[in-house]
């Protein structure tokens, strides 16, 4: 019942935090993506993933780090988002990578959209007082991308392996 209650909310926990904390702050901490690798680790043995599939997840999460590093290093992503994208993707492995990768892409260039029209408009001044909203506000200041990344995600998590094999019934029990 642990190993369930913990596929059921670790990593969407994780992904929320990862979120909030981009969208209140523009940083995603490190121990969040190590949390998220950590999880996986601990979870894929325990719930009887072998070696060769625990192997092709991190394959998934080395490609995309890669790809996330090189967006980095020109600067069109944030290292924190770079890193959660990785970590994300390991739990996915290769079966559901694209659809996440695609819904993480939809969602984010709908935030972009969504941020650049914000921004075209003077705050209210009852919102002024808000430090986060006027880092968001501001036209210099990046996209939250780890809320893209989170949503993404959120939206994939209910079809893998790691939900399906939940026992819900066992919950609706007691």
């Amino acid at each position: 019942m642990i190993l369930d209650l913990l596929r059921l909310f670790l990593f969407p926990a994780l992904m929320a935090f990862a979120a909030a904390s981009d969208l209140f702050t523009m940083t995603i901490s490190n121990r969040v993506s190590l949390l998220l690798i950590a999880g996986f680790l601990v979870l894929a043995p325990l719930t009887g993933m072998g070696l060769t599939e625990i192997g092709l997840h991190l394959g998934a999460g080395l490609a995309v780090l890669a790809v996330t590093f090189g967006c980095f290093a020109m600067g069109w992503v944030g290292g924190g988002d770079a890193k959660v994208a990785a970590a994300a993707a390991l739990w996915f492995g290769f079966a559901h990578l694209l659809d996440f990768l695609v819904y993480a892409s939809l969602f984010g260039g709908a935030l972009t959209l969504l941020l650049l029209g914000f921004r075209q408009w003077p705050l209210p001044y009852p919102l002024v007082g808000q430090s986060w909203l006027l880092r968001l506000h501001a036209k210099e200041t990046g996209i939250p991308y780890g809320i893209a990344l989170a949503m993404g995600a959120l939206m994939v998590y209910p079809q893998t392996e790691w939900i399906r094999a939940v026992d819900i019934a066992r919950f609706a029990l007691h």
